[in-house]
C-alpha cells in the first residue's frame, strides 16, 4: 500500500475526473508518493498548518502509470508515480482532521 496527501478543496474540484493528477504534475511530471512509514514525515515537512487533508490509500499492483523509487535531498527513497494515478488504484479516501 503506498499513500498520498492532498487538499481536501483540489479533490473535490477534481474528483469526477477518470485519472487524477495533482496541482504539482505539470511542473514535475510525476506524483508523490509515500510508503506507511513516510506519511507521518511528510506531514510535519510540507502539511505542517494544511488541514483538512486526504489521505489517498493505494493499491500500487492496480497502477497504469510507471512507479519509481527515487531519492529525495536526503536520500531516502520515496515513491514516485510517472502518469496519472487511475482511480481503480484508489482503496481509501482518509480525512485527517489534526
Amino acid at each position: 500500500m503506498l499513500y498520498h496527501l492532498v487538499k481536501v478543496d483540489y479533490w473535490k474540484a477534481h474528483e469526477i475526473q477518470t485519472a487524477y493528477t495533482p496541482e504539482t504534475y505539470s511542473e514535475e511530471g510525476f506524483i508523490h508518493l509515500s510508503t506507511q512509514s513516510q506519511v507521518a514525515g511528510v506531514l510535519e515537512r510540507y502539511y505542517q498548518n494544511v488541514r483538512p487533508l486526504l489521505l489517498l490509500h493505494l493499491d500500487e499492483t492496480r497502477f497504469t502509470a510507471p512507479l519509481r523509487f527515487e531519492p529525495s535531498t536526503n536520500g531516502e527513497l520515496f515513491p514516485h508515480l510517472y502518469g496519472p494515478l487511475n482511480r481503480d488504484a484508489i482503496v481509501t479516501v482518509e480525512e485527517i482532521k489534526e
